[in-house]
């Protein structure tokens, strides 16, 4: 907290610091909490009619009075790492884009409307609900990425995103992210005055990728640049249509051609399972791109957890990164997942960013999670 030369707590902010980072403390009201005061930290998204609003770090949104202030400062944009690779929040949004493409694209200005439509069988779909005739594979491949500035005034930019979507028979959701160096925390209170609803919230994970390859031996595991029928078995999306094919492994090289300019390239890992015939025990996938290997899908029999082969799988994939000249790592995990978020911890991974996917007003369920 900013304290004077007389040795008080004053507050150094104002209305004309929305936008920045800012570190509060604020008076608790009487009986809610035992603590005196309340210290937050986070984007100062808007100060109107007596009331701040600041977003953390996790996207949540904390209304404070004016009058329950004690102290504020405006903070350094976002502490710097200690260990493992550096990266703003629109490096790592582009190089996750890349390793997750849809089937179709189209620029609004800077954004990226993003869609990968695919077909629900008429049996699967379900009674009355006319609009599930058509879904999107995964929330990552049927969203707005706004990485800067649309070319409209946002409210426009909103209409036009929403006609996109509805086009192809799909609600609109929009990508933002809060907590790093360029992330959207503005973008997100805008949309949340708007009505849009914050359905997921996911973080971006990044760590150095050679302590990755040197966990474990990676024994066992088969590396290919195609999913075959035994891998997309294990894969957790159950019935994968060929626009899901066409989004696990879209703009992949030939081996060794990574950096070569034709886009990342993507391998696959399996490890078969313990017998003939039997189902495989754990996948992955890795996706190199430059200095960049992000890892997914991995997954595991679980029958067979607490063996180390999501370790054997990411070494594996993490060697074969390595040889085509990356160096750094990054991988997506849900807030929910404990066990992967202790997986990836033990590997030298930490929380760069989290992002949300905002769906719009009144819209029908969307696509699934991630």
């Amino acid at each position: 907290m900013e304290i004077s030369a007389h040795g008080r707590l004053e507050v150094r902010i104002t209305a004309a610091d929305v936008g920045k980072r800012v570190s509060v403390r604020r008076l608790n009201v009487p009986g809610v909490t035992e603590e005196k005061f309340t210290d937050t930290v986070g984007v100062l998204t808007s100060w109107d009619d007596g009331v701040l609003m600041i977003t953390q770090r996790d996207g949540r949104s904390v209304r404070i009075p004016e009058s329950a202030l004690v102290a504020g400062k405006v903070v350094p944009a976002a502490p710097a790492r200690r260990r493992g690779p550096a990266a703003s929040y629109p490096e790592l949004a582009r190089v996750a884009a890349r390793a997750w493409r849809p089937v179709e694209s189209e620029r609004l200005g800077e954004w990226e409307l993003r869609a990968a439509v695919q077909e629900v069988p008429r049996e699967a779909r379900p009674w009355g609900v006319a609009a599930a005739r058509r879904v999107g594979f995964t929330r990552r491949a049927n969203s707005v990425l706004p990485l800067g500035d649309p070319g409209l005034p946002l409210d426009a930019a909103l209409d036009a995103v929403r006609r996109w979507y509805h086009e192809r028979g799909l609600p609109a959701y929009v990508q933002a992210a809060t907590g790093a160096e360029g992330t959207q925390e503005l973008l997100c209170a805008e949309l949340e005055r708007r009505g849009w609803v914050r359905e997921v919230t996911a973080e971006l994970w990044i760590g150095a990728l050679a302590p990755v390859a040197d966990r474990a031996e990676g024994a066992g595991v088969t590396l290919s640049c195609e999913p075959d029928e035994a891998w997309l078995a294990r894969y957790r999306h159950k019935g994968v249509s060929e626009v899901a094919l066409r989004v696990l492994g879209r703009g992949s090289t030939r081996p060794g051609e990574a950096g070569s300019g034709e886009g990342p390239s993507v391998w696959f890992a399996t490890v078969p399972g313990a017998a003939a015939g039997e189902p495989v025990a754990a996948i992955g996938r890795c996706v190199v791109d430059g200095r960049w290997a992000g890892f997914a899908a991995v997954e595991v029999d679980p029958g067979r957890h607490r063996q180390g082969l999501a370790t054997e799988v990411m070494a594996a994939l993490a060697r074969r990164a390595l040889d085509e000249g990356a160096s750094a790592a990054w991988l997506q995990v849900e807030e929910d997942n404990e066990a992967a978020r202790a997986l990836y911890a033990g590997l030298g991974f930490a929380p760069h960013h989290a992002y949300h996917h905002y769906r719009e007003p009144d819209a029908s369920r969307g696509p699934g999670r991630s």
